[in-house]
């Protein structure tokens, strides 16, 4: 429960940082709160796929920004930046930091290559789902006389 929590305000808190409108407040927090419940429900289920869920965790936040921008007609960029922060892999930026400063460099290059993997999972991501949905909406317009 506490991770919900966490989520839905680590979400919640970018969104009014970025003047997010505030009848769209909370739905910039629950994307955030979807994306982390989609990935801890991946860990979960399989345990040593951290690279996997954060993907799934990010696709089901593009997903939701997307389909919330249809229906609150605002651009999914108001949900989707704030949805990612919870999927962010800050710790291992820290403890990849933290192990240089410590002079341990093998380990500090394993988290370095973690964080940086889980960076670009994260912006391919959003870019693939963003690709569908450009991609189902030209095919749309195309079909209409």
């Amino acid at each position: 429960m506490n991770r919900i929590i966490l989520s839905f305000l680590g979400s919640l808190g970018p969104a009014i940082l970025f003047n997010t409108e505030k009848e769209n407040l909370i739905w910039a927090g629950l994307s955030g709160t979807l994306g982390m419940l989609i990935s801890d429900q991946v860990l979960i289920r399989y345990p040593n796929t951290d690279l996997l869920s954060v993907f799934l965790g990010t696709a089901a936040v593009a997903v939701y920004s997307e389909l919330m921008a249809r229906i609150r007609k605002t651009p999914a960029t108001t949900f989707s930046i704030p949805g990612i922060f919870p999927l962010v892999p800050g710790v291992d930026a820290y403890r990849t930091i933290q192990l240089i400063a410590e002079q341990d460099y093998p380990v500090a290059t394993a988290y370095a290559v973690s964080t940086v993997t889980k960076a670009c999972l994260i912006a391919f991501g959003i870019m693939t789902v963003s690709a569908i949905f450009r991609k189902i909406r030209t095919k749309k317009y195309k079909l209409t006389p």
